[in-house]
């Protein structure tokens, strides 16, 4: 019994490691000076990744992402400007890759939507506040007969 209850545990100890391990490979790159360094680390942190959606390049261990790092890279060494491999970047896939879209017709509402929505929502809580203070209206000689013989009655 206890050799069977160790042989559980030792097998969930090793399944909880083989599934929590993130033994990916660690790109490294080799740059000509510092300034090349850390323009591929702001360029990998400002392109989104195409396949996690909502990890950077250089978070994302997706086997695009390491491609597309390299790509930066290789651009880099290439002597291009940050905008030319971002421009190259969107022009493959689209502004969705960039994390701070650029402002254009396809993305105005990503830009001023929240705006509208904020100035809408404060003329909406405007009404209610104004038509809460609206003072009643007084009571006709009629409704007041109808409310006194409501209030003999009890």
């Amino acid at each position: 019994m206890l050799k069977r209850l160790t042989q559980l545990c030792s097998l969930s100890i090793l399944w909880s490691v083989m599934f929590f391990a993130n033994a990916s490979p660690i790109d490294t790159y080799e740059f000509p000076d510092e300034v090349t360094k850390k323009r591929f680390a702001s360029l990998t942190y400002e392109l989104r990744c195409p396949k996690c959606q909502n990890q950077n390049l250089a978070d994302s261990n997706s086997q695009i992402a390491v491609d597309l790092r390299k790509e930066v890279y290789d651009m880099l060494l290439e002597g291009r400007t940050d905008t030319e491999i971002m421009n190259f970047m969107v022009e493959r896939y689209g502004e969705f890759v960039l994390y701070r879209p650029r402002v254009s017709e396809m993305t105005y509402v990503l830009w001023y939507g929240p705006i509208a929505f904020i100035i809408i929502g404060g003329f909406v809580v405007f009404l209610f506040v104004r038509k809460k203070k609206e003072k009643p209206q007084a009571l006709n000689s009629e409704q007041q007969q109808q409310l006194k013989d409501i209030l003999k009655d009890d």
